[in-house]
């Protein structure tokens, strides 16, 4: 179980929600699974640098949400909300559905895996040392209070001719715990040299026993404590 390369996979479901969140036959399901994928493609194509962590997507009979958790929500926005505006305008007429857009800023871009990883890529396209662009990363991550993390790079590192894998690691990951709120993030930087794939695994505590960011302790089945038991007299 614990060898699952993406933990979020294993959670969702059951500790975590799905990232698309709709109901749809046979017949419309793929194309609108297409469809959540262009929209995600477009946001980060367009918003790549308001530090976009996930894009989630509500569907009812009427209208499409699309929920984006970003680090700068103020880029997205814009003055005045113009920027969503337009934003709006591009995916209606991308879609050619009704579009509302709502923006949630993550509160500790330190502990998110993709926020991680993106600052990483841009680490390493400006021909930073991919050494200590992850020891810097791990420092950074457990001193905001991450129980674990793991970063694992792969390509041509340092511009060697021959591509390799170099990881690094600090304090406890546990793959197989379901409750253990263990969270993943994935980007690519493009170098001179090639891509340079990047993978972050972040152990951002329990989710029975501490508070979650995302608000999914009721769904997760948050433990309650039992009333006192009184005494028969």
């Amino acid at each position: 179980m614990g060898q699952k390369v993406r933990p979020t996979g294993f959670r969702t479901g059951i500790m975590i929600p799905w990232s698309s969140q709709w109901f749809a036959g046979k017949n419309d399901f793929s194309g609108l699974l297409v469809e959540d994928n262009k929209i995600r493609k477009f946001i980060k194509k367009k918003y790549g640098g308001s530090g976009i962590s996930k894009v989630r997507i509500e569907r009812t009979r009427e209208k499409v949400v699309v929920v984006i958790h970003a680090s700068k929500v103020g880029v997205i926005i814009g003055k005045k909300g113009q920027e969503v505006e337009k934003l709006t305008r591009d995916l209606e007429d991308l879609t050619h559905r009704v579009i509302e857009v709502k923006t949630i800023e993550v509160g500790k871009p330190e502990v998110d895996p993709q926020l991680i990883a993106q600052d990483i890529a841009e680490q390493l396209q400006k021909r930073a040392s991919f050494r200590r662009t992850i020891k810097r990363a791990i420092d950074t991550t457990m001193e905001a209070g991450a129980k674990g993390i793991k970063v694992q790079l792969a390509g041509r590192l340092g511009g060697a001719e021959m591509a390799r894998t170099e990881k690094g690691m600090a304090g406890s990951l546990p793959l197989s715990t379901l409750r253990a709120k263990v969270e993943f993030g994935f980007t690519e930087a493009k170098t001179a040299q090639g891509h340079i794939g990047i993978k972050v695994w972040v152990n951002n505590g329990d989710f029975l026993t501490e508070e979650s960011s995302d608000g999914n302790d009721a769904k997760a089945g948050k433990v309650s404590k039992k009333p006192a038991r009184q005494d028969q007299r």
